[in-house]
């Protein structure tokens, strides 16, 4: 590889990954200001970072079976309107948020959107499609500590009870549910027919392929709500993914691990800091949710949580 091509590597990666390139230069300017000691052994929450690192490997390993996708596809096949596709498809994208993050739920449910109002002559519909579920996406995976990545974290960080987690979320869930489908329900009701040579017979699952990856997810499930170790339920997945689905392990977003191991380091020297650590206490005390609110359209939600 030539130093031009190289350069020219990293110059897309970076490109590719912004919030990763911004928190890891982040992290090595307060690298200079404060250099590495023991300390920084305390800034990293192992924890959230194992519980991130397993629910997206099993997600991975249950997506390479199409697993989402087949039941997605046959909920949706029950439709017979343009309204009730998008309602499905919507929900389907709320549930699954909620269960496999918000990200993994967009990036799985969103090409079948695609493929339901493509071989349709609802194609005109399709942006509303893709638009009301990256809503739902974000919206869903606020309900359960891994249906986004600063739920887990605060969840694991703070220490919070299962109950109390699922109480304090449910009020905006709720209504974020009522809203969404209110949209849904403007959308015009037109007929759905799926041209006979596109619908096919669907994917056949493996039957003990998915069995054994929705242990895994069980297991993964427990290890978030406090009820397994963390170090156990690692080292099965590993070990089990090692053996069933390698390639489910090289799919796992490592950018996004990396990302918050960067903020880690970035909020643990920056706590550090007496004149910053003053002006965030301070913001804070004043109004918790408009520093939150602003800090996460100017630095994105995860590195606000943090």
């Amino acid at each position: 590889m030539t130093i031009k091509k190289f350069f020219l590597t990293i110059a897309i990666f970076f490109r590719r990954n912004t919030v990763l390139t911004v928190a890891f230069a982040a992290a090595v300017i307060t690298c200079v200001i404060i250099p590495p000691d023991s300390q920084y052994a305390g800034y990293f929450d192992f924890r959230t970072l194992t519980c991130l690192f397993c629910v997206l490997a099993v997600v991975c390993a249950l997506k390479n079976i199409g697993f989402f996708y087949a039941v997605a596809r046959r909920l949706v096949g029950l439709c017979s309107s343009a309204r009730m596709a998008v309602l499905a498809l919507v929900y389907i994208t709320f549930i699954g948020s909620m269960l496999i993050a918000n990200d993994m739920a967009l990036i799985t449910f969103l090409p079948l959107g695609y493929f339901v109002f493509s071989v349709t002559d609802s194609k005109r519909d399709m942006a509303v499609v893709f638009i009301l579920q990256n809503i739902a996406a974000n919206l869903g995976g606020m309900l359960t500590p891994f249906g986004n990545p600063q739920n887990l974290y605060l969840y694991a960080h703070y220490h919070i009870a299962n109950g109390e987690f699922v109480s304090i979320m449910f009020p905006p869930f709720a209504v974020s549910i009522a809203l969404i489908t209110l949209c849904c329900l403007l959308l015009p009701k037109r007929a759905l027919r799926i041209q006979a040579s596109q619908q096919g017979q669907g994917m056949r699952l493996p039957p003990a392929r998915t069995a054994f990856y929705l242990a895994l997810f069980a297991l993964t499930i427990l290890m978030v709500f406090r009820l397994l170790p963390a170090w156990l339920v690692l080292a099965i997945l590993i070990v089990s993914l090692l053996i069933a689905d390698r390639k489910a392990l090289k799919m796992v977003d490592y950018c996004l691990l990396l990302t918050f191991v960067c903020f880690f380091t970035f909020a643990g020297n920056m706590a550090r800091l007496a004149p910053v650590r003053n002006v965030f206490s301070s913001l804070l005390q004043r109004n918790t949710l408009l520093t939150a609110v602003l800090s996460c359209e100017c630095i994105s939600n995860v590195p606000s949580a943090i």
